[in-house]
């Protein structure tokens, strides 16, 4: 086992991999932007390296900055989390060549399943049931014939990205041909590949996705998690196990996910998400690194997944070479987000005035703030994650419930009432939900009025310019050009 790991990432990932590390016998260093020199991470960890100013492509998205700090808190091997670098598979080669181990999967995996389009071809090749689609599109036109070959409606999507950016359903040829342009904008703008296909659109799927575990002998699936409560195709609320599928399914999606990631050669934590649609199902994608929705599989499981990365990546058999703990009860995990559902899910800034934490048997918070932590407009939205686990899912609901009232967090608006109107919706306690949830009940989502989120969006402006100062928000010296990037990031804001 190494020694040192460097943890490249901030938030309650951070925190979760640094208590990992302990329990491992391992010393923990963090990194931090400029606004993160008194988080959480910073604090908890064995020492901490500065990596620049706030702007992730100056701080937490430098390889060369990481790669520095590595070397002087003397580490052996760096942790990349989740989002930032960790599924670049640039960076994965750059720590290896620099002499450090990645905890993570070898980065020719990280870089066939990063392409939407090479994973589809692998999934095609090793028999994983994919959903009908296209290759890259080089022009609407082929878009168009796309569509008419599958059939529509379809699903527009970045061939190098996932988490949203870039995906537009179009029920027509010319909702797509409408699309096409922008699609392509987004994906470039947001993984620098403006490469896009069209697929099959499912309607009202449930997305199920598996958890795998791989070292050099053998993979094993530690069984599913239910993932369909999402906004914009971002999750909100995790369960495990998911209880709309029954033993049978539940095999065959776990077979064909060891499969799937064994014609990567994969190594380590990883999870292969599907679309569901009764007893069929749908190769989606695989992301390869440990997931924000983790906490309730090792609920169920009573597997640290965070501890078994390390372990794996020092060359130790994963499990302690046992079997699979079969799942013992429900778990369920709420996203709790900087964001306000009344205002349509706009970002919110501010100081953590104060933070109270639910209590009791079977509930667990995940988190990566304290009182006085300072909540920017720099980085993801995500404070942290409440976890319950129970005898059964009736019954973590309930927890969920209770420990939602019992979680207090003063200073920025958050998504506790959100979650708490879904806890009590019938649809969702009657596990009647799919990927279009939210959007078959708007009312849990807040208010979609146009002139309210615009109101918010010129509030959040004029905070941000408060905190910041106008140059941070509006490009450009006269008044008129302050106004035109004011309109331009409020039409940002708005896409967003």
């Amino acid at each position: 086992m190494f020694d040192k790991v460097l943890i490249a990432n901030r938030g309650e990932i951070a925190v979760r991999i640094i208590r990992a590390c302990r329990e491992e016998g391992l010393r923990a260093a963090a990194v931090y932007s400029d606004v993160d020199r008194a988080a959480p991470h910073v604090l908890l960890a064995d020492e901490a390296v500065r990596i620049g100013t706030a702007p992730s492509a100056e701080s937490y998205l430098s390889v060369e900055k990481l790669l520095e700090a590595a070397a002087r808190a003397g580490a052996d091997a760096v942790h990349p989390g989740y989002g930032f670098l960790a599924e670049n598979a640039d960076f994965a080669r750059a720590v290896e060549a620099a002499g450090f181990v990645f905890i993570g999967p070898p980065a020719e995996a990280i870089g066939i399943m990063g392409d939407k389009t090479r994973a589809r071809a692998r999934m095609i090749a090793a028999g994983v049931p994919v959903i009908p689609g296209t290759d890259p599109l080089a022009s609407e036109s082929e878009a168009i014939d796309g569509g008419r070959e599958i059939g529509f409606p379809v699903m527009l999507k970045a061939a190098a990205g996932g988490g949203g950016k870039g995906m537009h359903v179009a029920g027509d040829e010319e909702e797509l041909a409408g699309v096409f342009d922008r699609a392509r904008r987004e994906a470039r703008s947001a993984f620098g590949d403006g490469r896009v296909f069209v697929e099959r659109f499912l309607p009202r799927p449930r997305h199920v996705e598996i958890q795998v575990l791989a070292d050099e002998r053998r993979t094993v699936d530690l069984g599913e998690r239910e993932c369909s409560i999402q906004r914009r195709h971002q999750k909100l609320i995790e369960e495990a196990p998911c209880t709309a599928i029954d033993d049978g399914l539940r095999r065959r999606m776990g077979d064909v996910a060891v499969r799937a990631a064994e014609a990567v050669d994969y190594r380590g934590a990883g999870t292969v998400e599907f679309m569901v649609e009764g007893d069929d199902f749908f190769f989606l994608e695989m992301n390869t690194r440990i997931q924000v929705e983790h906490p309730v599989t090792e609920c169920v499981t009573g597997v640290d997944l965070v501890r078994e990365q390390l372990r794996i990546a020092a060359g130790l058999p994963l499990l302690s070479g046992s079997e699979p703990p079969a799942a013992r009860g429900h778990a369920i995990e709420c996203r709790i987000n900087a964001e306000d559902p009344a205002a349509g899910f706009l970002p919110s800034a501010g100081r953590v005035e104060r933070l109270e934490l639910p209590a009791g048997p079977g509930v667990r918070w995940d988190g990566g703030i304290r009182p006085g932590s300072e909540i920017g407009l720099h980085y993801d939205s995500l404070l942290g994650k409440l976890v319950v686990h129970a005898a059964n899912r009736e019954a973590a609901i309930r927890r969920m419930r209770a420990a939602l009232e019992g979680l207090v967090i003063d200073g920025v608006e958050t998504t506790i009432p959100l979650h708490l109107a879904v806890m009590d919706e019938p649809d969702y306690r009657a596990n009647d939900v799919s990927i279009r949830y939210l959007d078959d009940h708007p009312g849990l989502g807040g208010s979609s009025d146009p002139a309210l989120r615009d109101a918010a969006i010129a509030a959040a402006v004029l905070l941000a310019d408060r905190t910041r100062g106008a140059a941070a928000l509006v490009d450009g010296k006269s008044s008129r050009d302050g106004r035109r990037g004011l309109s331009a990031w409020m039409s940002a804001c708005r896409e967003w």
